[in-house]
């Protein structure tokens, strides 16, 4: 073998280590962007069902089991939360997932953390929360993981309607 042999099979295997390199580090980005997009989905999953579960809740305590027809029979927006021993899976109003916090470990993948704040509103504001009782509720619900690069918030406005 000459020279000139050696030389172009010393730049062969140098093109063919960089190219392998290369390779690898596109599989590896990949990989980080699926488990990052399967996680993100996961989680929207959570967030959304939450909303979906606090959807077939009752708007306040006081209307339960009766209409309200004041605002003043409303739950103060000082008081909104889970009433005394209720608990997550027997929340009976919208107000109860205010200040609830959890983990799902149901993925083996990853552990999501759940945080709920549920706080009155104005329909000319749905964004920032109102101190007193209004006709509208807004649920945000925040999901968490070391497994994921941001956190997940999902708010959704519920209204109380009455007809005479």
């Amino acid at each position: 073998m000459s020279t000139g042999q050696t030389m172009l099979t010393i730049a062969a295997m140098f093109l063919l280590s960089t190219l392998i390199l290369r390779s690898n580090r596109i599989f590896l980005a990949t990989s980080s962007v699926m488990f990052d997009t399967k996680f993100a989905v996961l989680g929207t999953s959570i967030a959304t069902s939450i909303i979906e579960d606090a959807s077939n809740k009752a708007f306040d305590q006081s209307s339960d089991t009766a209409s309200v027809y004041n605002l003043n029979e409303l739950t103060s927006s000082g008081l909104l939360g889970p009433e005394a021993g209720e608990v997550y899976e027997f929340f009976n109003d919208i107000d109860d997932y205010n200040g609830y916090s959890g983990v799902d470990t149901s993925m083996p993948s990853a552990k999501f953390n759940i945080d709920c704040s549920v706080y009155y509103v104005t329909s000319s504001n749905l964004n920032s929360a109102s101190s007193s009782e209004t006709w509208n509720k807004k649920i945000t619900v925040s999901i968490s993981s070391e497994s994921m690069a941001d956190t997940i918030r999902m708010s959704s406005v519920f209204s109380y309607w009455f007809f005479r």
